[in-house]
């Protein structure tokens, strides 16, 4: 393998990329590579895999419904960690009384 042409491919694919970021679709390898995966990649490594022959640029539709699955995912991880830092106190029966009654006693004596 020349590796100027490899390098001057990788150089070209990586100007003609448009965005920072690609969404890349993964194809099957020989050394065990699975085909039809998303992801996200800057656009030089986007470019590496697009020559070496382990993935290729998403299409429009493949890229919008991988930004959606991104975007529901962040909602759900934003929703489970206000979850997690919502603090409740458990109280008996008598104890709410006596919380009630405190309070009425001291409204009394102001």
């Amino acid at each position: 393998m020349d590796l100027q042409i490899y390098y001057k491919k990788i150089r070209d694919i990586e100007a003609s990329l448009p965005a920072p970021s690609v969404v890349l679709v993964s194809l099957e390898t020989p050394d065990g590579g699975r085909g039809g995966l998303l992801t996200e990649a800057p656009r030089r490594v986007a470019a590496k895999m697009i020559v070496e022959g382990t993935a290729r640029i998403a299409t429009a539709e493949e890229g919008r419904e991988f930004e959606e699955k991104k975007a529901e995912a962040k909602r759900q991880a934003d929703q489970l960690a206000a979850a997690s830092r919502m603090h409740l106190t458990v109280i008996t029966s008598s104890e709410l009384r006596k919380l009630k009654g405190g309070g009425q006693a001291s409204r009394e004596q102001a």
